[in-house]
């Protein structure tokens, strides 16, 4: 849902005045561990889930390593060219973590202490012996960010404009999306439909092209998989709106049955 569609003349001044407005995101995994295939990165899923429903589409990820240059020039370009960026990893209180210093470099403001993340985490520690300089380093932000609210650890995600600088630990990401569910201004909830087939995808290939083609709104994704000796493929078919979904669910499905290739609601 996040391709460019190409149209010429009076035909794009009007897809352009009633096409519905698709809100985009994109999401930088800030981490040597991700990187080294120490750690694996399960922030990718569960924000691209929470975005659909949000009616925000992810259409680009970048994973990172813990270096400020890379982190300046991902920050810069994916925040430019996306309505939201999300970056996870590198908030912590170690020297490794520069998430923050790199994101306010690439801003061009400086690094503050956020009074209202100092209290949080003040609180958070009186009875863990207290604040220190590392756990100090967790209410820094990019100058004139706000806070996201973190109910497990105390330490907040940060926001600043489009940008959302969030933890790399899946359970912590889960409960600052949580605090942003129906704050993010957003289109239409991205549907999908599953429907498989025990088929290679190469014989069906014209069928799903035109089926696609003949629905507008709708896209049509082939996973083909290898299983009990044999080939098959489930497809899925997204859209915003629910009857172009049926309708292209149902098409496809009945194609695929008059050629022999029975097909399987939801997928095999």
């Amino acid at each position: 849902m996040c391709k460019p569609l190409f149209i010429a003349g009076n035909a794009a001044k009007l897809w352009a005045m009633t096409a519905p407005r698709i809100w985009t995101a994109a999401l930088i995994v800030i981490g040597d561990e991700i990187l080294s295939g120490r750690t694996e990165d399960k922030n990718i899923g569960q924000i691209a889930r929470w975005l659909n429903v949000q009616g925000i589409r992810l259409c680009h990820v970048r994973v990172v390593g813990d270096v400020e240059g890379a982190i300046i020039d991902a920050v810069q370009a994916l925040s430019a060219s996306h309505d939201y960026l999300f970056t996870t990893g590198g908030i912590g209180p170690t020297h490794d973590d520069i998430t923050v210093d790199a994101i306010a470099k690439a801003l061009g403001v400086g690094v503050e202490h956020h009074p209202d993340a100092v209290a949080v985490l003040t609180r958070y520690y009186a009875d863990k012996g207290g604040v220190n300089d590392a756990r100090l380093r967790m209410a820094r932000v990019p100058a004139g960010a706000e806070l996201i609210v973190n109910r497990m650890s105390g330490a907040p995600g940060i926001r600043h404009g489009n940008i959302f600088i969030m933890a790399g630990v899946p359970a912590i990401t889960a409960g600052m999306l949580d605090a942003l569910t129906g704050v993010l201004e957003g289109g239409a909830p991205l549907r999908s439909v599953t429907i498989g087939c025990w088929v290679q995808e190469s014989e069906i290939a014209d069928l799903l092209r035109e089926t696609e083609h003949a629905h507008d709104g709708c896209q049509i994704g082939s996973y083909p998989f290898f299983r009990e000796g044999r080939v098959g493929c489930n497809f899925v078919v997204r859209s915003v709106d629910a009857a172009a979904i049926d309708a292209c669910t149902r098409a496809l499905s009945d194609a695929l049955d008059a050629m022999g290739h029975l097909s399987v609601a939801d997928g095999i």
